[in-house]
């Protein structure tokens, strides 16, 4: 299970940086900073916050496939996958081929999705917020029991599969995390379906009733809730010191011809800071009762240093 993921959510890096080399070389400083997990984002267009739809992004599981071949030991996963991308049997067996490849260290994340530009520009069906929602459970029916070697008969309202066979089976328990913070849908499907939780949006002060809506859908559909445990994604900027810090953030902003406005928001947007000042805002963190970390660099995490320091930090917060 996830206790300290690290997530590549950005690819446009100062000038002359190659792009896959970039992302190598952070799985490998992130394995080698312990963390357990490494994630990259399920988008085809950059978001909003982080930049603008021409910026580069890359193919998730394509992307995932090659990292396999330059890491060793950490888990490989979406952060999250957008469940409408993909049909639950191509998603299925796009997992199950991640976890050859990499011996065994495939995990799946999935998400409803909720990034209506790229549906809209790309040509897929974004629907209601209902529809996603329901799309997402049939596509969890038919996947969770393709990953456990089952043939799978279903038809729903959006889904229909007939004695779908995923052959061959996973080498390893495929764990599944379902990505989100919705009280009554997301947490519910969790309960019902999923290994891991992570919470994507909220502050401490929120988590606390996250936790008791999870155990409450536990309760109700007889799960143990000790079997599930939950990270909470968190966007940072930390370096040795809070100058340079700043300097990370001024490297960065020609390559994405950030405005100035951008530039004075974004220390509010991250956990940024020196190590001190991080560290504590992650043990804050860690004393609303969650299980672990999952943490981007969005600014400076192509210099492997950071996360080499992240990791140190992180590591010390978690305990």
């Amino acid at each position: 299970m996830t206790r300290l993921g690290y997530q590549i959510p950005n690819f446009t890096y100062p000038s002359g940086t190659n792009i896959f080399q970039s992302v190598v070389k952070q799985a490998q400083a992130a394995e080698a900073a312990g963390f357990d997990r490494v994630f990259v984002m399920d988008h085809f267009y950059q978001l909003p916050g982080i930049g603008t739809p021409e910026e580069p992004m890359l193919e998730c599981y394509t992307m995932l496939s090659a990292i396999a071949q330059h890491t060793k030991s950490v888990r490989l996963s979406s952060l999250v996958t957008g469940n409408t991308y993909r049909n639950p049997t191509l998603l299925a067996k796009t997992v199950t081929a991640l976890d050859h490849v990499s011996g065994g260290r495939a995990s799946l994340g999935i998400g409803a999705g909720w990034f209506e530009l790229e549906h809209d520009s790309l040509g897929y069906e974004f629907g209601t917020f209902t529809d996603r929602f329901e799309k997402l459970e049939e596509a969890l029916r038919i996947i969770k029991p393709m990953l456990s070697s089952e043939k799978v008969s279903f038809s729903g309202k959006h889904y229909s599969v007939t004695d779908a066979v995923n052959s061959p089976a996973p080498i390893s328990q495929i764990p599944i995390m379902i990505g989100g913070s919705g009280e009554k849908k997301t947490l519910r499907m969790v309960a019902q379906y999923a290994n891991e939780s992570n919470l994507s949006r909220g502050t401490a002060q929120e988590i606390p009733q996250k936790l008791d809506a999870l155990a409450a859908h536990c309760e109700r559909l007889g799960r143990n809730r000790a079997e599930i445990k939950v990270t909470k994604m968190v966007m940072c900027c930390v370096a040795p010191t809070m100058e340079e810090a700043q300097a990370d953030v001024k490297a960065l902003s020609g390559a994405k011809n950030w405005t100035d406005e951008v530039m004075q928001m974004l220390p509010h947007m991250l956990i940024f800071g020196d190590p001190d000042t991080v560290g504590e805002k992650l043990q804050e963190l860690m004393s609303t009762g969650i299980d672990g970390l999952t943490i981007n660099l969005p600014v400076n995490g192509h210099n492997t240093d950071r996360i080499g320091l992240l990791g140190q930090v992180a590591n010390a917060a978690i305990g």
